[in-house]
């Protein structure tokens, strides 16, 4: 997020345009939603979205490939149960010949059958930390490659150099030299992420992170450490989402606990998420926290609005797989309203 831009435990269970950002999911493990014991793995479909050289686009058919996205759906897909390999190999080897030599990534722009760099990263941290995570999900056949080797030495230390020690956080990038509550959740979810950014002052990453961000005075974190952050209008990117991003990878320290930050969520900000795909983008991660919460009623809702919206210009490639995890997970659209609006008590929860 730059200005471009279960444990098994049901209760506790980024992008084209600078309003849909950082998002990462952890694997879901609660019993009543897990596959049978023994199923085959749903298969990931992403035809148009992944071409024939492996580059995977923000959208159906697009003509713009975002890492930060195909990392995130690659990796939120995988944690939840679905077969990545075919995509992910393929992906995996487009990238790593594009990895440009301070181990940052581009976004490419598609020139007739060429994808061509045509922008930086929107942040160097979240997109080498999923980089990092992604290698680490491959075969042990593909990460012992001579130029995999080598890419994950120099995106570990590139990662490295991102650190604030004074904070004990990671920065944007060498330019935007502040933290994002978001992007240090995000590199926060994969351990391998902590030992660089810990030091004397700060030997958990964890505590650090509940403290640096966390507003006691308005019960709500901070977006951001850039001066004024208290003082920002509310907006549902990034206000509203980074209020329940900690839910998404699992958090430990929520003032309140999981289960009560959650329905406060709801109860604020229900309507207001499934009003998103009309006018921003369908947002399908929300919907996969509430799947991760038990909240079934919620992921039916999101999947009644937004899938008439499938495959258009307010759907990335992340939707669609936050789309195929509940279809997976058999998980249809609400017939009809009655549960769709903002709830008055507890959500209702799966049996």
């Amino acid at each position: 997020m730059t200005p471009d831009s279960l444990t098994p435990q049901c209760l506790h269970s980024s992008q084209t345009h600078s309003g849909l950002k950082r998002w990462i999911g952890n694997a879901l493990a609660c019993a009543v939603l897990a596959a049978p014991l023994g199923a085959s793995a749903a298969v990931l479909d992403l035809e148009g979205y992944a071409d024939a050289s492996g580059a995977i686009s923000v959208q159906r058919q697009g003509d713009t490939v975002d890492p930060y996205f195909a990392l995130q759906a690659l990796l939120l897909a995988h944690s939840h149960g679905l077969d990545i390999s075919t995509p992910a190999k393929a992906w995996g080897a487009w990238l790593v010949q594009r990895q440009k030599p301070d181990a940052t990534f581009d976004r490419f722009c598609r020139n007739g059958p060429v994808w061509a760099p045509c922008k930086t990263a929107d942040a160097d941290d979240s997109v080498l930390g999923l980089w990092l995570a992604f290698m680490d999900s491959m075969p042990a056949a593909q990460r012992s490659q001579a130029n995999w080797v080598r890419s994950r030495t120099v995106t570990s230390a590139a990662l490295a150099r991102l650190v604030d020690p004074n904070r004990g956080i990671y920065l944007v990038s060498p330019v935007y030299q502040y933290g994002l509550f978001m992007d240090n959740l995000e590199l926060w979810a994969y351990p391998l992420t902590h030992k660089a950014v810990q030091n004397a002052r700060h030997p958990n990453f964890t505590k650090t992170l509940a403290a640096v961000f966390w507003d006691d005075q308005r019960k709500r974190y901070l977006v951001s450490t850039q001066p004024g952050q208290r003082d920002t209008a509310h907006a549902f990117y990034p206000d509203a989402v980074a209020q329940i991003f900690p839910l998404l990878v699992r958090f430990p320290l929520i003032p309140g606990g999981a289960p009560a930050h959650y329905r406060r969520w709801m109860a604020e900000h229900r309507d207001e998420w499934l009003a998103q795909v009309k006018d921003d983008f369908a947002w399908g991660l929300v919907a996969v926290v509430a799947l991760q919460q038990g909240d079934i009623p919620s992921a039916r809702c999101w999947l009644r609005t937004a899938l008439p919206h499938r495959h258009g210009a307010h759907w990335t490639v992340t939707d669609e797989v936050a789309a195929q995890i509940l279809q997976a997970k058999a998980i249809t659209a609400a017939l009809d309203t009655t549960n769709c609006t903002s709830p008055r008590e507890n959500p209702k929860r799966s049996p």
